[in-house]
């Protein structure tokens, strides 16, 4: 995500980094030759191709409003992709808290070693910030297991590599501690169904982002806005040029700077989860939720807070 570090109204219009310029500045130069050609053969040669404005209009403001709708829809998934992970930092804090305060020794059984339940505690709260990673990287299609280590035991991380859905493997295998903390009395009947919702909440949330990964705007909207843009955008400067003549390329660059860029913001935020300028910090994120956990189990040197590099913080 672009983080600028100071914004002011002329940085905002000259920006480029993270902007819309650097990939709409080759089909924009591609509409100003053309519209310079047409106008070079309406002044020089006086061919007149006598198209009324009227209908490039109409079609303009209809353009407009698609793109203005496809763009919400756009803009709906990426912050749709924000809310889960701000639940995320939400419940893997509360599932943390519930860790460290429920488990333990109950009133109607048996002393715990002290030593025993801490280690446990912290290898659940570690394995709460290895589902937050892991989930990153699912969502990033990378596959850097080593990043998963300072978390879970080696074993675990070679099994890993064999499933299909790291994410979800990794919070079964916590269930599984939870229970096994049940059996042996270290957690109150009453309690396990808020660690069971707690565990609930992030398969939700899992779900929620593989649900925006795996679904994206359908391809025939997409492409039919691309060309439609395209067309439009070539074809402006013959209804304009008998009108506004050597003002052209100029009229019909905004044009196309305008339609052009709203084309390609939909396209950047309709995918929220990846690496692009535009897209949501998830390293940062899931580097966050790690230090507070660590934080909580008095994790001596917990990693420091991830900072905006080049004013983009990934």
């Amino acid at each position: 995500m672009l983080v600028p570090s100071k914004v002011s109204w002329w940085r905002l219009v000259f920006a480029y980094k993270g902007s819309e310029l650097p990939r709409t500045k080759y089909r924009i130069a591609g509409v100003l030759i053309v519209s310079i050609f047409v106008t070079i053969l309406e002044e020089l040669h006086d061919w007149h191709p006598n198209l009324k404005p009227l209908p490039f209009t109409l079609v303009g403001v209809a353009l407009g409003i698609f793109l203005g709708f496809r763009n919400n829809a756009s803009y709906d998934r990426w912050w749709e992709g924000r809310k889960l992970w701000g639940a995320l930092v939400n419940t893997t804090r509360t599932f943390t808290r519930q860790v460290l305060t429920i488990i333990g020794t109950q009133p109607d059984g048996a002393r715990v070693d002290e030593g025993e339940l801490r280690a446990f505690q912290r290898e659940i709260v570690l394995r709460i910030a290895a589902f937050a990673h892991a989930l990153r990287l699912a969502l990033r299609d990378e596959d850097d297991l080593a990043q998963l280590a300072p978390f879970l035991p080696a074993e675990e991380i070679e099994q890993l590599r064999k499933e299909s859905n790291r994410p979800f493997a990794i919070t079964q295998g916590t269930a599984e501690r939870i229970r096994a903390a049940w059996q042996r009395g270290w957690i109150h009947t009453m309690h396990l169904p808020v660690l069971e919702q707690s565990m609930t909440s992030l398969t939700d949330i899992q779900g929620g982002c593989e649900r925006i990964k795996a679904t994206p705007i359908p391809f025939s909207y997409t492409t039919l806005i691309h060309r439609i843009t395209a067309v439009y955008c070539y074809v402006l400067p013959f209804g304009l040029v008998d009108e506004i003549g050597i003002y052209t390329p100029f009229a019909v660059g905004i044009v196309a700077y305008a339609f052009f860029g709203l084309d390609v913001v939909g396209d950047e935020i309709e995918m929220p989860f990846g690496t692009d300028p535009n897209d949501l910090p998830l390293r940062a994120i899931s580097r966050m939720i790690e230090v507070n956990l660590r934080q909580r189990i008095d994790d001596p040197e917990p990693p420091p807070l991830l900072r905006p590099v080049d004013e983009i913080l990934d």
